[in-house]
C-alpha cells in the first residue's frame, strides 16, 4: 500500500504543468501589460478578442509595487507585455513565466538612454522615487512607439493565429496614427530649432533625442510649489539655457503657473500618459494629440 501511494505521488508530481505552461481555461485569452501605452496598443490591435489586464493604480506605473496576489494575477495571463528600458522594476523579482513575456522595446535596446545619478524625490502619492538608471518613457519618440506597437502585434498574432487578418488591419490603422503623430512633431521640432525648453521632470529624454529638442529638466511636481532654493536653481539654469516654455507631465497648480509666468515662462502640458487619464475618457492617442497641439500653440505664442 505504501509503495502504491509513493507511485501515485510520483505520477501526480510528474503530471504537474511547468511554471511556463499556459493556463488552460475557457473564454478570451488574457493579456497583461505594465503601463497604459501598451494597454492602448493591445486594445487597438486586438479589440474585444482579448481581455486586457492593467490594474488600477495611482501615479506612474513604473513605480508600482504589486502585492503577492497582484503578481499571481499577472502570472496567470496568456501573454505579458513589458515596456523594457528598466520600466516597472517589479517583474525582475516576481518569477513571471519567461515563455509568456514579451519585451516590446527589445528591437531598440541598444538605443536606450542611460540616466545619470540623481537624488530621490517625491512622485505623487507614491513616496520618494528616483529616475536613476535608464530613461523609460520610450514611447514619447513616436518612431519607437511604432516599434513597440509592432512587437505587440507580433505577440498577439502568435496568440491569436486564426485572427491574423483582423489583427493586421487594426495594426495598420494604429501605425497610421503613430506615423501621423511623428510627422506632426517633426514639423513642430523643425520650427522650434534650437529653442531651449524646460521639463518639469526628467521624463522627456526620448522626446528630446527623437526630435532634436533642447530640453533641460528639473524635479518639480505639478501639485507642490517648489521650495525657494529650487527657484534659485531654475534661475541659475536659465542663465545658460534661457527657456521660456516648461513641459509638464500634468497640469500644474495655478500658483506655480502664475509664478512661472511672472518669470516669462509658459507652462505646457505634455503628458507621457503612462497611466490612464484622470478624467477616464481621454485615451492614449487623444492625449498624445493634445500634447502636440499644446506644443504647437506654445510655439505660435513664442
Amino acid at each position: 500500500m505504501k509503495q502504491l501511494l509513493i507511485l501515485i505521488s510520483i505520477f501526480v508530481i510528474g503530471c504537474k504543468p511547468t511554471a511556463d505552461a499556459p493556463t488552460l481555461r475557457a473564454g478570451k485569452p488574457r493579456v497583461a501589460v505594465v503601463n497604459y501605452p501598451l494597454a492602448y496598443f493591445v486594445e487597438r490591435i486586438a479589440g474585444d478578442l482579448v481581455e486586457v489586464h492593467f490594474p488600477a493604480m495611482e501615479g506612474d506605473p513604473a513605480f508600482w509595487k504589486p502585492t503577492g496576489a497582484e503578481v499571481r494575477k499577472f502570472q496567470s495571463n496568456d501573454l505579458i507585455l513589458l515596456n523594457g528600458a528598466s520600466y516597472a522594476k517589479w517583474p525582475a523579482w516576481s518569477s513571471l513565466p519567461d515563455s509568456r513575456m514579451v519585451n516590446t522595446s527589445a528591437a531598440f535596446r541598444d538605443a536606450f538612454i542611460a540616466v545619470k545619478a540623481d537624488t530621490a524625490h517625491r512622485h505623487g502619492k507614491g513616496g520618494e522615487q528616483s529616475h536613476m538608471g535608464m530613461a523609460f518613457t520610450t514611447w514619447l519618440d513616436f518612431k519607437q512607439a511604432q516599434q513597440q506597437a509592432a512587437a505587440v502585434h507580433r505577440a498577439l498574432a502568435h496568440l491569436l493565429p486564426t485572427h491574423s487578418e483582423t489583427l493586421a488591419n487594426n495594426f495598420a490603422g494604429l501605425q497610421r496614427d503613430l506615423v501621423s503623430l511623428d510627422a506632426d512633431l517633426r514639423g513642430i521640432a523643425a520650427d522650434l530649432g534650437d529653442t531651449p525648453l524646460l521639463g518639469s521632470h526628467p521624463v522627456y529624454q526620448y522626446l528630446a533625442r527623437g526630435y532634436g529638442l533642447k530640453i533641460r529638466s528639473v524635479h518639480w511636481e505639478p501639485d507642490a510649489m517648489p521650495a525657494a532654493e529650487e527657484w534659485v536653481e531654475l534661475a541659475e539654469l536659465r542663465k545658460t539655457h534661457p527657456a521660456r516654455v516648461m513641459l509638464w507631465e500634468d497640469a500644474p497648480d495655478k500658483s506655480i503657473v502664475a509664478e512661472l509666468k511672472a518669470q516669462a515662462i509658459r507652462s505646457v502640458v505634455f503628458a507621457p500618459c503612462a497611466n490612464r487619464s484622470g478624467n477616464g475618457t481621454d485615451d492614449w492617442l487623444t492625449v498624445m494629440r493634445a500634447n502636440v497641439v499644446a506644443l504647437r500653440a506654445a510655439l505660435g505664442a513664442e
